[in-house]
């Protein structure tokens, strides 16, 4: 029986949408007010869920102290009070929360094994939500 277990944390962080292969103008009406020069913040709300065998021994899929460390180990302790567009992981790429998703997703998959990451899922403000589960998906 596959069961999944949802657990939230959350991250404040700043960023800059722009992308040096727009111009000036493009990055504007692209990004809007999102590409102000100095940027911008959020607190963000990051749901991760873990899917797979309930243990018999613990009746879990996984030890929520186990999800806890390596969430803060791999995701908080990297973004949290951060400027994304200084992580490496935005160096080539727009720092989005769609981009955000999936760098926390790739980050998380392979630290949860042999639990399975089912998706990460960031909500960036009151109406705007991003979800990735993976390539496969």
């Amino acid at each position: 029986m596959k069961a999944y277990f949802t657990r939230a944390y959350t991250i404040s962080a700043s960023h800059r949408l722009h992308t040096d292969s727009l111009s000036a103008d493009e990055n504007r009406t692209t990004f809007g007010k999102c590409n102000n020069p100095h940027g911008h913040g959020h607190n963000y709300r990051i749901e991760v869920t873990v899917g797979g065998q309930i243990d018999p021994a613990t009746g879990m899929v996984i030890n929520m102290a186990t999800l806890d460390a390596v969430v803060h180990q791999q995701v908080v302790a990297r973004f949290d009070h951060m400027n994304l567009n200084l992580d490496p992981l935005f160096a080539n790429q727009v720092s989005t929360t769609e981009n955000l998703s999936i760098a926390i997703f790739n980050l998380l998959q392979p630290a949860l094994e042999p639990a399975i990451l089912e998706k990460v899922r960031i909500e960036e403000t009151e109406n705007n939500f991003f979800e990735y589960s993976g390539a496969e998906h």
